[in-house]
């Protein structure tokens, strides 16, 4: 195994069999001297709360076409190639890694080391090594940090490499652009260069955990979870901008994450310290976790900020649709230290419906459940990936396609096994539109969704019993406290009920054919999603 140390010597960094030499390497710097620096060299401005303000330039999203992975004896046959997971030879990566080493000598870099994994039996330690003192104050906020004992013997398994101002040269580097993120699994080691999105870091990472922990018998969830007063425990899947932040962000429960977990023996555990959230058109009064998390230390990306009274627009999305805020996850009142909880009770699926055609909530069984996981369906949305525009049906297995290395079908059947052995209940949530699709309807307002939320923690949606929807193959509550009747059947919202069925219809059919690419799944799973020949 290859280490990536740092020398004694606190010019120099160990990096593989280089030593990279520098007047300027800034080791584990706190919040307050990291703030000073992106200052000092413009790389931000203070807001009016206190808050750090950058911009990314060119990309504000992921840039997912420029993501690959090392092909290797490791990872040959361990890995589900193809547009998702690029491969890339281990030649070509030794290259680049080469002339990045080259690039860094001399120059000024920030070096964060920290932990993935909030429960300390499975924890990864991790080095993150910056050329932009915010994104290293990105990764201060959103790892998990060390003590200073821990620090004293920290010894990173996985490095991160990102230096922005470093861009690859297609033809000769192999790549799809001057971006690009390269996974090497068996060097531990990940480059990341030409974007200066800080999203790049935090996902690497998370891929990375995806690839490792089922050998260890733990299924690794692009979801947020929290915990009620009792230690109930929640889970939340969803791709960006389907709420995962905003309906975790709950004040009568504890935040245990808002994005990536994993699920052991032991029950659940965060993989982060940090929380990532998304903050267009953010408002105090229906966000207040999320609005009072904005302050000093807080990272905000392409927000716009006022000249004069230095108060951030959050509604202004002339730079992006995907602006962020990125904060400790103590920074929300009552999260829950340490991040991990109990075996979840109840898992929700959201989805961001584009064609509205959805019921705003439904409960599912067990091989429904596993079926919605691997189809994964939402609408994805303006701003998260480059040249997404309007949102856009898409299928993303397991709610984090982008992020998942190997077979949808493994985390189906780990999903599977759990939900059986610690007896959860599984609900779709339809966070998209209603009374039409995207540009007909409205977005189902979300104090609808919370009220569904609610219902599915305490109960209550069992109460008044269901109605099955044989097209979806779902069971759709009679009544939610807190939600008009009318709006649970999506057709009873539609003025136009043929058109309601021709889209429904067409979604259904979509299932179908996506699944069609799931190859040794049994027909219990098939059969227990969209009923296309009735």
């Amino acid at each position: 195994m290859k280490k990536y140390e740092l020398d004694k010597n606190q010019h120099c960094l160990k990096l593989g069999k280089e030593i990279i030499q520098s007047h300027l390497i800034h080791r584990n710097l706190t919040v307050a001297k990291l703030v000073k620096l992106i200052i000092e060299k413009n790389e931000g401005i203070v807001t009016n709360n206190g808050s750090i303000s950058v911009t990314t330039g060119e990309y504000t999203g992921r840039s997912p076409n420029d993501r690959y992975i090392v092909y290797d004896n490791n990872t040959h046959d361990t890995i589900v190639w193809g547009k998702i997971n690029n491969k890339f030879s281990p030649n070509d990566f030794d290259k680049i890694f080469e002339r990045m080493k080259k690039f860094i000598q001399g120059k000024e870099l920030f070096i964060f080391d920290g932990f993935t994994g909030a429960d300390k039996n499975i924890r990864i330690p991790i080095r993150i090594i910056n050329d932009h003192a915010w994104q290293n104050l990105f990764a201060r906020q959103l790892f998990i940090r060390p003590t200073t004992n821990e620090l004293k013997s920290h010894t990173p398994e996985f490095t991160i490499l990102c230096i922005n101002n470093f861009n690859a040269i297609p033809k000769n580097d192999k790549t799809h652009s001057n971006v690009f993120i390269l996974i090497n699994l068996s060097q531990k080691l990940v480059l990341i260069g030409g974007t200066r999105y800080a999203g790049e870091i935090k996902k690497a990472m998370f891929s990375i955990m995806n690839y490792i922990l089922p050998t260890k018998n733990i299924l690794p969830m692009h979801c947020s979870a929290n915990v009620g007063p009792k230690g109930d425990t929640t889970l939340f899947f969803g791709l960006s901008g389907t709420g995962k932040t905003s309906l975790s962000a709950d004040p009568d429960r504890s935040l245990i994450g808002d994005d990536e977990h994993g699920w052991s023996e032991d029950g659940i555990f965060n993989f982060e310290g940090g929380c990532y959230a998304k903050c267009i058109r953010l408002n105090k009064n229906k966000e207040p976790q999320i609005w009072n998390a904005i302050k000093k230390g807080t990272i905000l990306e392409n927000v716009t900020v006022d000249p004069h009274t230095s108060e951030p627009d959050f509604d202004d999305n002339s730079i992006t649709e995907n602006t962020r805020a990125a904060y400790p996850l103590h920074y929300i009142a009552g999260a829950k230290s340490p991040s991990v909880g109990n075996h979840p009770k109840v898992i929700l699926f959201l989805t961001a419906d584009a064609l509205g055609v959805l019921p705003p909530v439904s409960k599912l069984t067990k091989n429904a459940a596993m079926f919605h996981f691997m189809s994964g369906y939402t609408s994805k949305l303006a701003g998260t990936e480059r040249g997404i525009k309007e949102p856009k049906a898409v299928f993303s297995e397991c709610f984090g396609a982008p992020f998942m290395p190997r077979s949808a079908y493994l985390y189906a059947k780990m999903l599977g096994e759990r939900i059986t052995k610690y007896n959860t209940k599984v609900y779709l949530i339809n966070t998209g539109w209603t009374m039409g699709p995207y540009g007909v309807g409205t977005r189902i307002n979300i104090s609808y969704s919370r009220s569904m939320v609610s219902a599915t923690l305490n109960g209550t949606i069992d109460s008044s019993g269901y109605e099955y929807n044989k097209l979806f193959n779902l069971y759709i509550p009679l009544r939610c406290s807190g939600v008009p009747s009318k709006i649970l059947n999506p057709r009873n919202t539609w003025d136009n009920k043929d058109s309601y069925d021709v889209t429904a219809n067409k979604l259904a059919q979509m299932f179908v054919s996506n699944f069609q690419k799931f190859k040794d799944v049994s027909q219990q799973i098939r059969d227990a999603g969209p009923n296309t020949n009735n």
